[in-house]
């Protein structure tokens, strides 16, 4: 990997770890559809439940995966489960921001630091300061429903 410039398969690598998770948990694949900027910082992408981890090290960032209710419903009944509450759906939003980090982990190594994943909120969503890199989003398709991955991340010291 170049320590000079972000690649698409830096950022294609959180696509795949979400896209994984729908076929090893659901036994159906989810399909990635075609990604765009926004021309902003903020993260105007918002479903009913959050997951996202914060980068650190020689890139800096954040990757944000955005569900709707429905979707996270759907996938704990393929999983066999009976609940349907808010905390089982932010565990679900867990989980495949956990599979995010394990693969960026292997992806990238020591070059970036990756913070525990986390759940969050739309008061959660503000870009840190100076952070000035455009987001893309990438929208991910599972059986009828979208979900969004907002992948914003650039490298430490500039973009």
């Amino acid at each position: 990997m170049s320590t000079t410039r972000l690649k698409v398969e830096d950022i294609k690598i959180f696509s795949d770890a979400a896209m994984a998770f729908f076929a090893q948990t659901t036994g159906h694949k989810a399909a990635v559809r075609t990604a765009y900027m926004l021309d902003g910082t903020e993260t105007v992408v918002w479903n009913d439940f959050q997951g996202r981890i914060d980068l650190s090290g020689h890139y800096r960032g954040s990757v944000t995966f955005s569900a709707p209710r429905g979707l996270l419903t759907h996938v704990l009944l393929k999983m066999g489960e009976s609940s349907y509450t808010d905390a089982s759906h932010r565990d679900i939003v867990g989980e495949i921001t956990n599979q995010m980090s394990g693969y960026a982990r292997r992806h990238f190594g020591e070059a970036m630091d990756i913070s525990p994943p986390r759940v969050i909120n739309q008061t959660d969503g503000v870009t840190p300061p100076g952070f000035e890199a455009a987001p893309f989003v990438i929208p991910m398709m599972w059986d009828r429903y979208e979900a969004h991955l907002v992948v914003r991340m650039g490298k430490a010291g500039g973009v």
